[in-house]
């Protein structure tokens, strides 16, 4: 159970604050839902109490574990596949896995590859997204704006250059 003023992720969404607990009734139905601000894109979203382990919703990374997602991001690329649809589905398993080493993983080899050889269109709105969900826990961890975090991905991925 979260409370308000907790700073959660939201797998395939990104992190952000709780800032209501409400009863609201859909389609005919009572159920509590969290009401999360997602401070990138200014979302706001509403997450069922009564499945929240099902979603994977968790509290943001701190202390050592941010210093190993900047690590992830200045290695090289993992191995990934040649045949662009199973990259593309191994890569939508990490980040639906709400787990912030995958997610900076994706991020990591879409934009080296990226760089390399360029990406299809599906893998660059999937590598929009990746960023996006890594940012906006990054931002909330080390209570950094947006600009700047963005500034530390890009430099932590091409460190190596």
């Amino acid at each position: 159970m979260f409370n308000i003023g907790d700073k959660v992720v939201y797998p395939m969404h990104g992190a952000g604050i709780i800032e209501k607990i409400e009863e609201k009734n859909i389609l005919g139905e009572k159920r509590k839902y969290y009401i999360m601000k997602i401070p990138i894109g200014e979302m706001k979203v509403m997450v069922p109490l009564d499945n929240i382990e099902e979603i994977g919703i968790r509290n943001v990374v701190s202390g050592n574990q941010i210093d190993m997602v900047w690590q992830l991001l200045k290695d090289t690329a993992s191995d990934m596949p040649d045949n662009w649809n199973r990259r593309y589905r191994e890569n939508m398993e990490k980040l639906k896995s709400g787990d912030i080493f995958e997610v900076a993983k994706v991020v990591r080899n879409l934009m080296l590859a990226d760089r390399e050889k360029g990406l299809s269109t599906g893998e660059r709105k999937m590598l929009t997204n990746a960023k996006q969900i890594l940012i906006s826990e990054l931002v909330l961890a080390k209570d950094l704006d947006e600009n700047t975090v963005t500034e530390l991905v890009n430099d932590a991925v091409f460190s190596l250059e």
